[in-house]
């Protein structure tokens, strides 16, 4: 391929309201305020911007993305200004939702990858799985209205509940959705199955989005 044939091939699409995805794993920001992002996503942006941690009660850095096991903070930034913001992480596919009026989603910590200033968001740890091992899973309450940006390894899978999921492998869930733990019996005695921990949703309304990927160290 000529470089010039590389350079329009690859080129930011022209257009469009909101956030839009460049290719599977880059998202497009057209910024004209503030947006809230996740720390060390912005690989580029043209325009003029400022980025700020956030350290408010309802979003402090410490308290944004907590590891269960290592206790390390990841934040979010907000980032002011106007022009085009490019965002990734690490390679994950980018899954663009649009909330409407009350509507809300909980996301894993880890997957949060932007959304707009009139999302409201609120940090909770699952306690349910705090009980089952120190630190529990950290999630984020996001509420329209407003875009969202999540990110997934691979390509996810929707189900609905009644399902046992992996913790390491559970992205995102409706909100009228309360996850509880539950423990796998020993295969044999002497050896277990590898899969102690399940998250257990049950009912028949909502949905479960998990992913073909174990992100390892939640639990």
């Amino acid at each position: 391929m000529e470089l010039e044939e590389f350079a329009k091939a690859n080129a930011p699409v022209e257009g469009g309201d909101g956030f839009q995805k460049e290719n599977k794993r880059l998202v497009d920001i057209p910024l004209d305020g503030t947006v809230m992002i996740k720390a060390g996503s912005m690989i580029a942006y043209t325009g003029d911007m400022t980025f700020t941690g956030k350290s408010s009660a309802e979003g402090g850095i410490t308290g944004f993305v907590k590891s269960a096991v290592t206790n390390e903070g990841t934040p979010i930034m907000e980032a002011e200004g106007h022009g085009h913001l490019y965002v990734a992480d690490q390679g994950k596919k980018a899954q663009i939702l649009d909330l409407d009026a009350d509507e809300s989603i909980s996301v894993n910590g880890t997957d949060v990858l932007a959304f707009e200033s009139t999302v409201d968001y609120e940090i909770s740890t699952i306690g349910s799985l705090s009980e089952a091992a120190a630190g529990g899973l950290t999630n984020v309450y996001l509420t329209g209205p407003g875009q969202v940006v999540i990110s997934t390894h691979g390509d996810p899978l929707v189900v609905t509940p009644p399902v046992f999921t992996d913790p390491d492998a559970t992205v995102a869930w409706s909100t009228n959705l309360s996850p509880s733990v539950a423990t796998n019996k020993k295969l044999e005695i002497g050896q277990t199955s590898g899969e102690t921990v399940q998250m257990e949703f049950t009912g028949s309304d909502g949905f479960v989005v998990i992913q073909p990927y174990e992100e390892g160290s939640q639990l």
